[in-house]
């Protein structure tokens, strides 16, 4: 079997797409268990924020922020091929919110340190 589609810019959409869903998907259960952080635990949250405070998670924080971005404007995508009609603008609106993924992320990037 051929596997020709596979280096088109809709399937690496795709794939962002879903790569975002997934890391999101793990993000929020560690984001819950700290916000019960603050709740019951102060001690460890000061920790924890210490912790947070390094280069390395800022670096994880920024990745987190892009692949919001990321989610976000493929879901948009998703939609738009939902309900509209197939024009060949879409391939530059695909690399237009990839491109503002990453700006959003270089934004958050700039404001953390």
């Amino acid at each position: 079997m051929k596997r020709t589609n596979r280096n088109h810019p809709t399937y690496w959409a795709f794939l962002l797409h879903r790569v975002s869903g997934v890391l999101l998907a793990v993000f929020v259960p560690v984001h819950l268990y700290v916000l019960s952080l603050a709740i019951n635990e102060g001690a460890l949250l000061d920790e924890f924020l210490r912790w947070s405070s390094t280069p390395v998670v800022k670096l994880m924080e920024t990745g987190m922020v892009v692949m919001l971005a990321a989610h976000l404007t493929g879901g948009l995508r998703l939609l738009g091929l939902e309900f509209l009609a197939w024009y060949a603008w879409q391939k530059t609106a695909l690399a237009l919110s990839v491109g503002i993924s990453l700006a959003v992320g270089l934004v958050f990037l700039l404001n953390a340190s």
